[in-house]
């Protein structure tokens, strides 16, 4: 959507979250993933073999590349929205 000048996208709310203890800034409606990659935070968790950097891979829940932990649950970055205040973190290396 446009403001009618075709110059400018009109965005939600900016709000803002922690990602792993840093301040990460998104708008209202976004799923964690996308906020996540236009502040660009990639490195979501590490492969539990390797110990290799691990991200966002298909962008609609069917991959589980991107789980991370809100609250102690482990919930997938695609398919989870942003809320305000929301703290997350990297799931922690198995």
């Amino acid at each position: 959507m446009t403001d009618g000048n075709n110059d400018h996208i009109l965005r939600s709310k900016e709000i803002s979250f922690i990602f792993d203890g840093v301040s990460v800034t998104g708008h209202d409606g976004e799923t964690v993933a996308a906020a996540l990659l236009r502040g660009g935070i990639t490195h979501l968790r590490n492969a539990p073999n390797s110990g290799t950097p691990r991200g966002m891979f298909c962008i609609m829940g069917a991959c589980q590349e991107c789980v991370i932990e809100i609250d102690g649950r482990k919930v997938e970055a695609c398919r989870t929205t942003i809320s305000e205040g929301l703290v997350i973190r990297r799931v922690p290396d198995v």
